[in-house]
């Protein structure tokens, strides 16, 4: 009697769940805001009712057979063999349906990669588990990580995915685009491989390590757009979402002055006090370390060392600058970082109580210099 009240019980979790997400679940694509994914969105409305029309036509017809000629009403059944006439009718209609549907089907495979005549160009590269950009026709150049309400909220059990806004959907840095301009983009990878793709731009691409893909959108309407990774790029593939902000011109002209105003700028590398360096250390940390060190700083035993405890962590400043900087095999170097968010990162990684570690030791922005730790 248990088992059966717990086999009922499944199915009406089952449905309780599912009308619970019955808002967002849909049956069909997305018509997207581009001219090529409205152009896709017919074409898949056409293929689907023409293979309505074949089934209802197939299977309405081999129902009526069995059922007007079956043997109860004294039918006997009809013995033929290589019937040239029936032999050419199935042949011709099915070749005339299947050269109907590869028109408009070729026409939509050119529009994909016309690239031509391009306003502007993108270089999209994968990284495990981010997304680089790089603006080839004005110089910005920045990096798309998961937000860190997203990633606090995944690495840590006890807290509710759904407080957070736009969970595992939303990013530090969107990539932003105007409208109405034909934007020319080019995929490749710095690692494994990786897909990009945003619903509403009707398409998706992948990013090959050594390789350039193409692709571009003319964007129709303002709005931020979402999609994410969809190639099974590593342990926290799940984690490397895309957002597009699209706007009109005076906006994106704006975005782009703020944004080279910032890039161009020399990091701050006035002094701060401990909590300002912590705080900011642990942004930088979610963003660059956690993945594979973990929130806890445990790291993922086989894989990735802890830093709890490390002596390398807690040792000497000057070695964990320069091994920090060179990187290793597994580590990427981190020479990117500004000189503010290194002190404001190795500050956190000796001193967090999330990690264990408790120096009591800090060190300024500017009192960071290259030390390449290559041997380490």
């Amino acid at each position: 009697m248990k088992k059966t009240k717990q086999l009922l019980a499944c199915p009406v979790l089952m449905a309780l769940g599912l009308g619970s997400a019955h808002a967002d679940y849909t049956l069909n694509l997305t018509k997207g805001v581009t001219q090529l994914s409205n152009e896709l969105y017919d074409l898949h409305m056409l293929i689907m009712w023409i293979c309505v029309f074949i089934g209802i036509a197939v299977f309405g017809t081999m129902f009526y057979s069995i059922y007007h000629h079956r043997k109860s009403k004294g039918h006997q059944a009809e013995q033929f063999h290589e019937n040239t006439t029936v032999e050419i009718i199935w042949t011709i209609i099915p070749t005339v349906i299947l050269v109907g549907m590869a028109i408009p089907a070729t026409k939509a495979v050119v529009d994909l990669d016309r690239t031509q005549e391009s306003e502007m160009s993108i270089k999209v590269t994968g990284k495990q588990w981010y997304w680089d950009y790089e603006y080839l026709d004005n110089g910005i150049h920045f990096e798309s990580h998961l937000d860190e309400a997203s990633e606090r909220v995944h690495r840590v059990s006890t807290m509710d995915p759904r407080s957070v806004p736009n969970y595992l959907l939303n990013v530090d840095k969107p990539l932003v685009v105007p409208v109405k301009k034909k934007i020319r983009f080019l995929f490749t990878a710095a690692d494994v491989i990786h897909s990009w793709w945003v619903p509403e731009l009707g398409w998706k691409k992948d990013a090959n390590p050594g390789f350039v893909n193409e692709a571009w959108t003319y964007v129709d309407k303002p709005g931020t757009y979402r999609g994410q990774c969809t190639e099974l790029c590593g342990r926290d593939h799940g984690f490397m979402p895309v957002v597009v902000i699209a706007m009109e011109q005076d906006q994106y002209d704006a975005w782009v002055k703020a944004t080279l105003d910032k890039q161009n700028q020399a990091p701050d590398l006035s002094d701060q006090t401990r909590n300002s360096l912590m705080a900011h250390g642990e942004s930088v940390y979610l963003k660059n370390c956690v993945a594979c060190h973990q929130i806890d700083g445990k790291g993922i035993p086989g894989w990735f060392p802890a830093l709890s405890g490390s002596a390398k962590v807690t040792g000497n400043m000057d070695q964990l600058i320069g091994f920090i900087q060179a990187g290793t095999s597994k580590m990427p170097a981190f020479r990117k970082l500004p000189d503010n968010e290194l002190a404001e990162l190795i500050t956190y990684i000796r001193n967090a109580p999330a990690l264990g570690n408790n120096v009591g030791d800090e060190i300024q922005p500017n009192k960071i210099t290259p030390k390449w730790d290559d041997d380490e």
